[in-house]
């Protein structure tokens, strides 16, 4: 069974740092890529960062510069880094992992990050 579970988020004041984690299990980690989306309140959920099996990273224009995405393949774990928050960055943040060659997508269930003073 597949699982992939968020942690890290809560209530930060405009400015501050948090670090998402999300641990995987049932999965062969080290081939999936892994992505964190985010859904605001009355938005579509957004790709926000993505890092590949190979360790390549992409991100959201909206968080270039303030978010870093990493993963620890012996810890089955990916890494969201988020720096200078601001209020819009407020959302339910979710794990994904995806592997193209078998066409599997995994969500994980999401956690809340609320920037406000």
């Amino acid at each position: 069974q597949v699982q992939l579970v968020e942690s890290g988020g809560g209530l930060v004041q405009p400015g501050g740092s948090l670090r998402l984690s999300c641990a995987a299990s049932g999965i062969i980690f080290s081939t999936y890529d892994m992505g964190w989306y985010r859904q605001g309140p009355g938005k579509e959920r957004e790709l926000v960062a993505t890092c590949t099996s190979g360790e390549n990273t992409n991100y959201a224009d909206s968080v270039k510069g303030r978010f870093t995405i990493s993963r620890d393949n012996a810890e089955n774990t990916v890494y969201l880094q988020m720096n200078s928050l601001k209020p819009e960055d407020t959302a339910v943040y979710y794990c994904n992992a995806r592997r193209l060659l078998t066409l599997a997508v995994h969500w994980g269930q999401g956690t809340q990050v609320t920037v406000s003073s």
